[in-house]
């Protein structure tokens, strides 16, 4: 398997990732700290030398992403993760449209160098960076006509940190795939090549153990 399919694969996981903390946090009001500090990091990895770099250089960090992709492309389903395949192909939509804002990438990459100032002061997954990122995102990509409806409990959705989390967690995702199409990722691939990815994560599952 060459090695552009790993880092399609890794790409792709770091979409998984994020739709999939999104999903349990809405549906629980929880998310393992590891895996969202790796995916909320990625947004600040603007010039990687690797497809790795952008999410802290260990594949450990992707280790949640991988095993809902490899269920969801094997299985078609997952019990504990029935609208992470929705809030993906929403994910890769958004991340098309953002793609021909001009406008909007420079307001992003501006606004996300702040981010960055602050996650400095706090940490990066401080209340007050969620918050600065959620704004952002609700500034931006939530402007689009399309939108991804999020599922989960109400007395978690309208609580003000979780809405702000799901908001840079679905930011971190189209922040995975933005990267995904980098490194050679389509559509075509999700539709009809679901065997060479889910096999892809599978051999890079079985190298963490």
């Amino acid at each position: 398997m060459s090695k552009n399919w790993n880092d399609i694969t890794l790409a792709m996981a770091g979409v998984f990732q994020a739709a999939g903390l999104v999903e349990q946090l809405a549906k629980t009001g929880y998310v393992p700290s590891d895996a969202q500090k790796a995916s909320i990091q990625s947004l600040f990895v603007q010039n990687p030398d690797a497809t790795l770099d952008v999410f802290g250089g260990h594949t450990q960090n992707l280790e949640l992403g991988l095993k809902i992709m490899s269920d969801l492309l094997h299985h078609h389903q997952n019990r504990d993760y029935p609208d992470t395949l929705r809030y993906v192909l929403g994910m890769l939509h958004l991340q098309k449209k953002m793609m021909g804002r001009k406008d909007m990438l420079e307001i992003i990459g501006k606004r996300l160098e702040q981010c960055e100032r602050q996650a400095e002061h706090f940490d990066i997954t401080h209340e007050n960076v969620l918050a600065s990122l959620g704004g952002l995102y609700g500034d931006t990509i939530s402007t689009f006509k399309f939108r991804i409806q999020v599922m989960g409990d109400f007395s978690y959705l309208q609580q003000t940190r979780i809405a702000n989390q799901v908001r840079a967690l679905l930011f971190a995702g189209i922040r995975a795939a933005t990267l995904w199409r980098q490194v050679g990722g389509t559509r075509f691939q999700v539709v009809l090549q679901r065997k060479k990815l889910s096999e892809c994560a599978d051999r890079l599952l079985k190298e963490l153990n």
